[in-house]
């Protein structure tokens, strides 16, 4: 990860005189070095703009200073919103317009006009505001006390929303191979994908994996075996597959830092030459942060390396998933997710399993190893990017994941057990109806605001199912959406 921050630029006038101006830049830079102290990237204070050669410098550099993630704007006094125009509208940075005040109270005794000359926020703002709408600009409004622990997580918020877009600009994706044959919605444009969210996605053979491979040595496995043991139990004897797993691993992770990858994909129809599909392999790697897709599915690995540096400490507890079979029985209705092999142990709510099972799909020589474990409790969304034709479109969904209501003492994967929400059948409606992929990410950490705000930030349309959403208003939703990216 790198160190980003974001720019505080706080809009004023010269009407006021230098006292006032001068107050203005101590507070915000007192503001600043509060606001540090409470989230997650640093807010550095810029500069006090009172003119709009002021703010085209500023925000020319914010352009082309790759540690700057962002800038949060504020009007302290009343700024003047026609000298923003020419910065705004060059602005290629996520923007937050934060309508704060330095006083919480109107202090009865002390006001007077001085005081209102100099506390402008709630005029300020409001002109701020206008010539962000006039411009048609995407950001963030957020409004309230700065010093508000609520009005700061929602500020933490944004920033990893804003540090996923930064984060998305640089992932390369590095595909073992093509897609599953015959597959739709794993298909994509992936010139429109590099244009619109900066994604590099390209092949490799299979063959170059397993040349890679062949150059691992039996002491690098030695070392892996051991990291293994220390965060995952054993529960096979069969110790020459858990070392092909360990070998598999080594030359993908090798491979992914040469290129620079982030994230990766690979499909059970091509392993030419490899013994097993990557499962272990690919569980560990997705648990240090790396994306992944199964069956070629790029777009979702790129999202799933996306939301785990959104989510805790930059590698949280988001994961590739799919959405495999359901429970239907009356007031007792849930979908059970899992994956052939591939689900990352991010989600687990006990110590994984290692175990070696026979995998009745593609062409193993050998069964593979695989992390076995229960998904944990806990309120989540899920996620997927689809491609429209001309435009993409990410689909978010609420869910309440529970503890397995059954043991499933014979089904050897990782597995998460969720209800969608509104409820497994209209959730169920409303994903089919908006077109939503079978492989998602799920996500304890991320939220759907903040999906809801990288989509913003990247300019693709956003659809989110939550406890409210019907069938007949998602559907009309859809329909102005048509209309509306048509004309876009």
């Amino acid at each position: 990860m790198k160190k980003y921050e974001f720019w505080f630029v706080v809009g004023s006038q010269l009407l006021y005189g230098e006292e006032v101006l001068d107050t203005v830049a101590r507070r915000a830079e007192e503001m600043a070095k509060f606001l540090s102290s409470k989230l997650p990237f640093p807010v550095v204070y810029k500069v006090t703009a009172k003119s709009s050669d002021e703010i085209s410098s500023v925000i020319r550099e914010a352009n082309y200073r790759d540690e700057c993630a962002g800038i949060i704007t504020w009007c302290h006094t009343f700024s003047p919103s026609k000298m923003w125009i020419s910065g705004l509208n060059s602005l290629q940075k996520p923007w937050c317009h934060f309508a704060t005040q330095y006083n919480r109270e109107i202090p009865n005794e002390e006001i007077d006009m001085d005081f209102m000359n100099l506390n402008q926020a709630a005029h300020g703002d409001r002109e701020h505001g206008f010539i962000g709408a006039r411009l048609r600009s995407a950001r963030k409004i957020i409004a309230g006390y700065w010093k508000d622990e609520d009005v700061q997580k929602r500020l933490a918020s944004w920033m990893k929303s804003a540090v996923g877009a930064a984060f998305s600009k640089e992932v390369r994706v590095m595909r073992f191979g093509d897609n599953m044959r015959d597959v739709a919605v794993t298909e994509g444009d992936k010139v429109e994908a590099q244009k619109k969210f900066g994604w590099q996605v390209n092949t490799w053979a299979t063959g170059d994996l397993v040349k890679e491979m062949s150059k691992v040595t039996e002491a690098e496995i030695d070392a892996l075996m051991e990291e293994y043991k220390s965060s995952y139990d054993i529960a096979t004897d069969n110790t020459d597959a858990i070392r092909y797993q360990a070998k598999e691993e080594i030359a993908m992770e090798k491979m992914l830092k040469r290129e620079k990858c982030t994230a990766f994909s690979n499909t059970f129809q091509d392993l030419y030459g490899m013994e097993q599909l990557p499962g272990l392999a690919s569980q560990h790697l997705m648990s240090k942060g790396y994306g992944y897709g199964g069956e070629g599915d790029w777009k979702v690995s790129a999202l799933t390396a996306i939301m785990k540096v959104m989510g805790e400490n930059g590698n949280g507890a988001s994961a590739f998933m799919e959405d495999y079979t359901y429970h239907l029985v009356p007031g007792s209705e849930y979908s059970l997710g899992a994956h052939m092999l591939e689900v990352c142990p991010s989600l687990a709510a006990d110590r994984p399993r290692i175990e070696t099972h026979h995998l009745g799909i593609g062409m193993n020589e050998k069964d593979p190893a695989r992390l076995v474990f229960e998904g944990k409790a806990g309120e989540g969304i899920v996620a997927c990017i689809i491609d429209m034709g001309g435009r993409f479109r990410l689909i978010i969904q609420d869910i309440e994941a529970v503890k397995p209501i059954m043991d499933m003492p014979n089904l050897p994967v990782a597995r998460v057990m969720w209800k969608a929400l509104p409820d497994l059948r209209t959730g169920l409606e409303c994903w089919i109806c908006a077109g939503g992929a079978h492989h998602t990410v799920l996500s304890y950490d991320v939220t759907a605001e903040q999906m809801i705000d990288w989509a913003r930030i990247m300019d693709i349309e956003c659809v989110h199912i939550t406890k409210d959403t019907t069938v007949e208003s998602l559907e009309r939703e859809l329909l102005v959406n048509d209309l509306v990216w048509k004309l876009k």
